[in-house]
Formats: C-alpha cells, structure tokens, sequence
C-alpha cells in the first residue's frame, strides 16, 4: 500500500484530468499497454476495480494498492506523457506538474527530483561562449538573430527588461523555426508535433514557440532544464499584449531579464552542440 496522501492526489487528479472518469486521452487499450510495459501490471484485473471500472477509477484503486516506488514509476511516466501531450501548458498547469514531481521524489525516497535545476544553478553555468554562428541553420538567418541578440543584450544594460525579453523570445523562435526547417523529417515525424483537426502536421510556420520547445527538446535539440526556463521565457514573452501584462500585473525587473538573456545563451549552446554534458 502506497503512502499517497489524499492531499498529494489532488495533483494528479487536475494535471492527468480524472474528473470525467479518464486519464490523459488513453483508451482501454492503450492504458493497458501503459501499466503492462510501465511496471508489468494488469491495470483492469478485479485488483483495482474496488471503486469502479473507469479508468480513473482503477488508477486511485491502484494508488492504494502498490507499494510506493511502483506508484512513482507509474505517476513519474505519466506525468512525462503529460508534457509531451501538453504543447502550450499554461503556468497554473506548469506549477501543477511542479507539485507532482515534487510528490514523486517523496513517494521514491528523494527530496526532489533529480533532474530538476534550480533557477539559481541555471543562472550560475557559463554560456557566454555561445556562438548563433555555429547554430546548423540557414546561413542568411544568422546575421539577422546575431544582430537582434546584440540589441537584447543593449536592452538590459540599457534597464529596460521588457525589451530584452521580447527580443530574447524572437531570437529563440527564430532559432527553433531554423532548426526545424533545416531538419523538417525529424520535426515532423516527433510525438508532440503540433497537429490540425485532421491529423496532419501542421506547416512550420503555424507551430507556437511552445510547441517548437516541445519538439525541441522531445529530438534531443535543447536539454530538460533549457525547456523548462523555455517556456517560461515564452510567457513573459506573451505580455507584449498590454492588456495581457496589466491584467496580469506583470511588472519585469532586469533580474527577470538576465533569466531570459539566460534560456537564450544555453538554447544557443544546445543547438550549436557546444554546451558540456
């Protein structure tokens, strides 16, 4: 039996959307399949039926039955199918996520997860060496981000945060639409790719930042921790929309700005394959 208090499952019960009786969008089958390769249960055996059939329902039945570093296996690889699933997830989403991994390391005997960068560590690595010349994309590209980066960088010596933030997030599309036009297959072909109504992936050009970040980071482009400062770059990047950032009530400081100018140095250094392991 599992130590998974009732307050530690609300998480998971908004981030994985059980409300309706469901988890994320599997099918009886494919939540099956999960459970089976996951940790080589059968999730619709009578084992876990004690509340009910529906898919949510067996995933509580089996929150009380397994023994803790079952339940963290399964939680910890649900929650990564989250945010391959989830290609523009909003902060509340993004803090909610925050919470279940903090609740997985507990349930699996950490203090935190492992993979986890703490802003302060991320500000402290050394990315000044990154270099958009050595980024694999079209060439006729590079003058123009390089000459926008420079103008990023005025921005925050010269206090004026917003700035630099919007240019940081242009710069870092303009980055990721490079990559991926440079290597359409790769973009094209990822789990998270963007879809329309019908399927298909959609062209490029209509992906969002996140979604770019998304794929990104699914091919192995930018690291676990670029991603997460990533997307936060592209909320601040969002307030361009004064209407936005006033109700809001966002209100950057320079210290906002370095974090930004940050994501943007280590993405350079990811995809031009010169950041150390």
């Amino acid at each position: 039996m599992s130590t998974l208090k009732t307050i530690d499952r609300q998480p998971f019960e908004d981030l994985l959307g059980m409300s309706g009786g469901y988890v994320l969008d599997f099918s009886d089958a494919t939540f099956a399949s999960f459970f089976a390769e996951s940790v080589g249960r059968d999730i619709h055996s009578s084992r876990y039926t004690k509340y009910g059939t529906s898919k949510a329902k067996k995933l509580r039945a089996f929150w009380d039955v397994e023994q803790d570093s079952i339940v963290a296996k399964v939680l910890g690889e649900l929650v990564d199918l989250w945010e391959y699933k989830t290609s523009e997830p909003s902060a509340t989403d993004r803090s909610t996520a925050k919470r279940c991994r903090e609740i997985i390391a507990k349930l699996d005997g950490r203090t935190q997860p492992s993979s986890e960068t703490t802003e302060e560590q991320f500000l402290q690595e050394n990315f000044k060496n990154a270099d958009i010349a050595n980024v694999p994309i079209e060439a006729s590209l590079i003058p123009i981000l390089e000459a926008r980066f420079i103008e990023a960088g005025r921005s925050l010596h010269a206090d004026a945060p917003l700035a630099a933030i919007f240019m940081c997030g242009r710069v870092l599309e303009g980055l990721l639409l490079g990559m991926a036009l440079a290597n359409p297959r790769q973009f094209n072909q990822a789990l998270c790719s963007p879809k329309d109504t019908a399927g298909k992936v959609k062209a490029f050009p209509n992906w969002s930042l996140a979604q770019m970040i998304n794929v990104a980071c699914e091919l192995g482009y930018l690291k676990i921790d670029v991603k997460k400062f990533s997307h936060a770059l592209r909320d601040f990047r969002n307030y361009i929309h004064p209407y936005q950032q006033m109700s809001s009530q966002f209100a950057p400081d320079k210290h906002t700005a370095e974090i930004c100018m940050q994501v943007l140095r280590a993405a350079i250094a990811n995809l031009s394959g010169t950041r150390n392991p």
